[in-house]
């Protein structure tokens, strides 16, 4: 693959998920322009996709790309775990004529974009002051959970790449060791995915509804959220409360790994959505519930992530810097 620098005016900047693909052009500062939201399963891969975007936007031929993808990276071949998607990156890159093409963690993305981010980019939820030159951690529930960071170095923060989302999901009361054990029954390994996620709200909603022999319809992931916001529902508003307080655990968990005691950030797609729900949930709580350590996490912030398209912005402090 080749490197090289070029102007930002003739790069293009994407973020993959399992569900959609999110593609920009970029200022001559690196602000995402033009941004366009494209499903993936109307495309055979992520370079007919880019094509379909880059036919619909107005620009110069591009050079060069950085994309994230929700998914590990490991050599030139992707298989996705969310999608169907099976790529060669230099063969996309031939295919697209660039001279760089440059894949990403889409966690790894966010993690670059934190920086970048400001007051109205985010929305702090409970208390705690960020603390300059510590780790940052990140991490968001949407089509599956990703998990990143950024650690400080002499000269600035460096990402961090891994599948935090695959760790052993942990529950601290009785109903929530349940809801888990009820899910082994399912599952070989509940991982945090399986329920700190969209389907994963699924999984839970029905496990829950199982350990409370209750009868419950079988609801999509936006309808349970939807029931649990509205207040209409009272299985919908436990699942829901159980998934913030899960993710409090998993988020405290990462602050405590990584010392970040430069904040944690919530990214995804269903945190933003929660609203005023997420604020009231356990979810605050439960990230300071760590017994002796309890006082070292009540001073780390926790922010929800409210910027439209924060992973195109680490795509773009990438080719910035690299």
């Amino acid at each position: 693959m080749q490197q090289g620098i070029h102007p930002l005016e003739s790069a293009i900047v994407g973020d993959i998920g399992g569900t959609n693909a999110r593609f920009a052009r970029l200022a001559a500062n690196g602000s995402p322009l033009q941004i366009l939201t494209l499903r993936c399963a109307d495309y055979a891969g992520p370079a007919e996709a880019l094509q379909a975007y880059l036919s619909r936007t107005e620009g110069p031929a591009p050079q060069a790309a950085a994309i994230g993808i929700a998914n590990p990276l490991d050599g030139d071949r992707v298989q996705m775990t969310n999608h169907a998607w099976n790529f060669s990156i230099e063969a996309m890159r031939q295919q697209l004529g660039l001279t760089r093409l440059q894949f990403l963690n889409d966690f790894t993305a966010l993690a670059l974009s934190l920086p970048w981010l400001g007051d109205d980019d985010r929305q702090q939820i409970g208390g705690g002051s960020a603390r300059a030159d510590y780790a940052i951690g990140v991490l968001g529930p949407g089509t599956g959970l990703g998990v990143s960071g950024l650690l400080p170095t002499q000269n600035g923060y460096v990402p961090i790449e891994g599948e935090g989302g695959h760790v052993t999901l942990a529950g601290q009361n009785d109903e929530e060791l349940a809801v888990i054990a009820a899910l082994t029954r399912v599952f070989p390994h509940v991982s945090a995915e399986r329920v700190l996620s969209g389907p994963g709200i699924e999984n839970l909603h029905s496990a829950l509804a199982q350990v409370r022999d209750a009868q419950a319809p079988q609801l999509s992931a936006p309808q349970i959220t939807a029931h649990a916001t509205q207040g209409d529902d009272a299985l919908c508003v436990d699942t829901m409360n159980m998934f913030c307080a899960l993710l409090g655990t998993q988020a405290a968990n990462l602050a405590l790994t990584l010392g970040a005691r430069g904040g944690v950030y919530i990214g995804g797609g269903i945190a933003p959505l929660l609203g005023e729900f997420f604020v009231r949930s356990p979810f605050r709580r439960r990230f300071e519930d760590k017994g002796r350590f309890s006082a070292y996490l009540a001073d780390i912030p926790t922010w929800v992530i409210t910027a439209p398209y924060p992973a195109l912005l680490g795509a773009a402090a990438f080719l910035r810097t690299s």
